[in-house]
C-alpha cells in the first residue's frame, strides 16, 4: 500500500446483487482504484447472522469475487479478499464489544429491521454486527468507506467507538470519514418506486439482477410501475415510477435528469421504458459474460482469495498487536 488514503467498503455473499448495488457500489469501486488504497472484502462473517446453506454460502462468495472482477476490479490494484479468511476481523470485533454500550446497539434500525423478518432467529451476532462492521473499517484505519444512506448509522457508530477507544488509550485509529460517490443512484422497486431495490424481494419483477441476460432485463422494464399523466419528468413525490426510471437512466448514461427529460420530452411512456431496459441490458451483458467465465474457474478465484487475504493479514496485524498491547493482553 502507498500514502494514498484508504478506503474499504464490504459485499455480503446473500445472494446475487441487483442493478441498486451496480450503480450505489461496484460501479464506483472501479473508479476509485486508481485515486486511492482500495480494501473490498466479501463480509462472509457478517451473513450468518441469518441462517445459511453452508454449500451456498461458499457459492456466493465465489460470486460476490468474480462480481468485484466482472466490474473491473483489478486484483493487482486493489485488496479483494474473504472476510473469514482474516482473523483480525473476529478479534477485533470482540475487543470493540467490550467498548461498544448496548445503549448504542439498542439504537440501531437495521436489528430491528431484521429481527422482524427472522423472528424465529434473534441471535447475539445479528445484535452485535455493527461492532463488527466497527472492527471491518478501523482494522486498516481507513480514511473512508463508500455507505449509502442505510449505513450511515454504522459508521456513526464505528467512529465513536474509535473516538472512545482512542481517548482511553491514545490514537490508535483513525477516524472514518463518509464517503459520497460523484455518481451513484439510490435505485427504488420497479414495481413499488417507494421502497429501495432489494434482492431479498420476494417479488422477482421488483429487482434487476446484474448477471440477468438481456432479455430478462428489457422484460422487466416493461413490466415497470409508472404513474398517471404521460409527461416523463422528474417529480420523485407526483410520479415516483418515472422519476425512478429517469434516475436510473441518468446514472448509467452519466447524464442528468435534466438532460433526460429533455431526451425524452414527447416519448411516451412504454418507449422510455425500452429506452432505459435497453441501456441497463447492454451496460450489464459484458459484465454477466466476463462473471459467468470466472464463476467457471474456482481455482483463480481462490488464488485472488489466497493473495488478498495474505495482503490483508499483513496489513492487519500490526493494529492487533496495538490494540491487544494497549489493552493489556500478553503478545
Amino acid at each position: 500500500m502507498s500514502n494514498k488514503k484508504k478506503i474499504f467498503s464490504g459485499v455480503q455473499p446473500s445472494g446475487n446483487l441487483t442493478l441498486g448495488n451496480y450503480l450505489g457500489a461496484l460501479r464506483n469501486f472501479g473508479l476509485l482504484q486508481d485515486d486511492f488504497d482500495c480494501l473490498y472484502c466479501v463480509v462472509d462473517l457478517h451473513s450468518i447472522t441469518v441462517r445459511q446453506d453452508p454449500e451456498l454460502l461458499r457459492e456466493r462468495s465465489y460470486a460476490v469475487l468474480a462480481l468485484y472482477l466482472a466490474c473491473g476490479l483489478d486484483p493487482d490494484k486493489n485488496v479483494l479478499f474473504l472476510q473469514s479468511q482474516v482473523s483480525g476481523h473476529a478479534e477485533l470485533g470482540w475487543a470493540l464489544n467490550c467498548y461498544t454500550y448496548m445503549g448504542e446497539l439498542n439504537r440501531m434500525t437495521q436489528f430491528k429491521d431484521k429481527s422482524q423478518k427472522h423472528a424465529d432467529n434473534i441471535n447475539g451476532g445479528l445484535y452485535t454486527y455493527p461492532v463488527l462492521m466497527a472492527a471491518d473499517i478501523l482494522l486498516y484505519n481507513a480514511d473512508m468507506v463508500p455507505i449509502g444512506q442505510d449505513q450511515k448509522q454504522h459508521l456513526e457508530l464505528a467512529r465513536n467507538v474509535a473516538e472512545r477507544f482512542n481517548k482511553i488509550y491514545g490514537d490508535t485509529f483513525v477516524i472514518p470519514e463518509p464517503f459520497i460517490p460523484k455518481t451513484g443512484a439510490r435505485v427504488m422497486s420497479l414495481q413499488d418506486p417507494t421502497k429501495k431495490m432489494s434482492k431479498s424481494d420476494d417479488n422477482v419483477n421488483n429487482f434487476i439482477l446484474i448477471t440477468e441476460g438481456k432479455d430478462k432485463i428489457i422484460k422487466k422494464f416493461k413490466k415497470a410501475v409508472t404513474d398517471s399523466g404521460s409527461e416523463i419528468v422528474y417529480d420523485e413525490e407526483n410520479k415516483p415510477g418515472i422519476s425512478n426510471l429517469m434516475k436510473i437512466y441518468a446514472s448509467i448514461t452519466s447524464k442528468s435528469v435534466e438532460e433526460v427529460q429533455k431526451e425524452f420530452e414527447g416519448s411516451r411512456y412504454g418507449d422510455f421504458k425500452m429506452a432505459v431496459g435497453n441501456t441497463v441490458a447492454d451496460t450489464l451483458e459484458p459484465i454477466r459474460i466476463r462473471y459467468e467465465e470466472l464463476m467457471q474457474d474456482k481455482a483463480y478465484l481462490d488464488s485472488v482469495f489466497k493473495k488478498g487475504a495474505e495482503r490483508a493479514k499483513s496489513m492487519s496485524e500490526p493494529m492487533i498487536d496495538e490494540v491487544y498491547r494497549k489493552i493489556g493482553f500478553l503478545r
